[in-house]
């Protein structure tokens, strides 16, 4: 089977223009202003940061909700680095707090903060103390089998701050662990009983795939190999669809990390290794038939028909992935994908890079052209390269929720911007009467 000639591009454009229609407010437009448009705006975002971080201290559970939600669009319309910097461990354990005792609105979001306050600050000393601080909690919230919302926003932080603050390898597996202690909840100690859905399942293979994607395979001990392939290969038999195409995926990296053979592990015969030929001899038949076993399930659905109440959406995504993959398993062609951010090409040549790519589009939602343009974390990850270019004066506006609580009269913001602009009225004033009386000396 030859490469096929037409690659998979993504057809969708995505572009940084504000979609957000929203009027500017009003200024005092003098000559002699202070303080210039720019350094307005960068004043009245940060006294809206501060004003959204006051509120999480707050003991209204729909005041914190509405102030993560609001940190959150904040994050993803500019990257903060200058709050994270003074105020990210605030933010953090405030974060953390909504975490221990929030509903499972304010559980998703605080976790959504901690995984966007991860890539925002990238690797260093701060990402290393969000993923030491947070991982207990989390772990401990993805014990009460909760809502989907909410267990899938907590696996999505997980896999983030790992992914970005790990700095051994050991670190990763201890997240990889917990990921596989959710879908195989009699794994883990004090876990409530309950089969997990199948949404459920796809935001834990493909949490537990985004992470793979940064381990060496030689690291992770034969047992977790052994694990994972077997119960990839179960998935590929579910009835869900998403299910499906995320196990398709673990696999084809396995394959693509190149690790099978460490099925064969170690040596099971004597201390003096008399039996170690014959056992590696059986063990790599087996992984041979475990091979022909995944080529053949791939092989059906990469051409299954439709059946009844399926989604025709889902069926296509879902035979283009397994096509991609039977392609790799048995020429060796990774898939290659194509898409614009900003005008500029954004291309992946590998398992890894798509399902990276793939996870933080979903991660970061709205804020994914953002970060891709200006987050030289992200750039090195993925291998993208943007041209640099001026903040545009569209770029500079407050977003659609900062403005909201920007005019609200009650708020901390409002108050503050409005001390401002006395300031700024007095000064001028001050100026001005200097001015005309100067002028008056000179006719007299």
């Amino acid at each position: 089977m030859g490469r096929r000639s037409s690659q998979k591009k993504n057809a969708a454009m995505l572009d940084s223009d504000d979609t957000d229609s929203v009027s500017s407010s009003s200024t005092v437009r003098s000559d002699s202003m202070v303080v210039s448009g720019s350094e307005d705006v960068q004043f009245d975002r940060e006294t809206f940061l501060d004003q959204c971080l006051d509120d999480l201290y707050e003991k209204r559970g729909s005041t914190r909700e509405k102030a993560l939600a609001a940190i959150i669009e904040s994050f993803n319309s500019n990257l903060q680095h200058e709050f994270v910097e003074k105020k990210f461990a605030t933010l953090l354990h405030q974060c953390i707090g909504s975490i221990k005792r929030g509903s499972a609105k304010e559980v998703a979001l605080a976790a959504h903060t901690i995984g966007l306050l991860a890539l925002t600050a990238g690797p260093g000393d701060k990402s290393q103390e969000i993923l030491e601080d947070s991982i207990s909690p989390i772990s401990e919230a993805l014990r009460s089998r909760s809502e989907v919302s909410k267990m899938s926003s907590l696996l999505e932080c997980l896999a983030i701050i790992t992914f970005v603050g790990a700095e051994e390898p050991e670190q990763t597996e201890k997240s990889m662990q917990i990921m596989w202690q959710v879908a195989h909840p009699k794994l883990g100690p004090n876990v409530k009983a309950g089969r997990p859905s199948p949404a459920m399942i796809t935001t834990v293979v493909s949490a537990w795939s985004f992470l793979l994607t940064t381990v060496d395979g030689w690291t992770l001990n034969q047992k977790s190999w052994q694990e994972s392939i077997y119960y990839f290969s179960t998935l590929l038999e579910k009835d869900e669809r998403s299910v499906r195409i995320a196990a398709g995926e673990a696999l084809a990296l396995i394959f693509e990390v190149g690790r099978l053979e460490k099925f064969a592990g170690e040596s099971k015969g004597s201390s003096d290794g008399s039996n170690s030929e014959a056992d590696t001899s059986r063990e790599l038949v087996h992984i041979q038939g475990l091979r022909g076993k995944i080529l053949n399930q791939v092989r059906n659905l990469s051409t299954e028909a439709g059946g009844k109440g399926s989604a025709k959406k889902d069926l296509n995504s879902q035979r283009n992935t397994f096509r991609d993959i039977l392609e790799f398993l048995e020429d060796g062609y990774s898939p290659e994908t194509s898409m614009k951010v900003a005008g500029e090409s954004l291309n992946t040549t590998s398992w890894a890079q798509l399902i990276q790519l793939n996870f933080l589009k979903r991660f970061l939602g709205g804020g994914f052209v953002k970060h891709m343009q200006e987050n030289e974390f992200l750039h090195d990850v993925i291998g993208f390269n943007p041209k640099k270019k001026f903040m545009s004066a569209a770029e500079h506006r407050l977003s659609a929720s900062e403005k909201r609580l920007y005019r609200s009269p009650n708020s901390g913001l409002n108050k503050a911007r409005t001390q401002l602009l006395n300031k700024q009225r007095m000064i001028s004033q001050d100026k001005n009467t200097g001015h005309y009386a100067v002028c008056f000396n000179e006719m007299a």
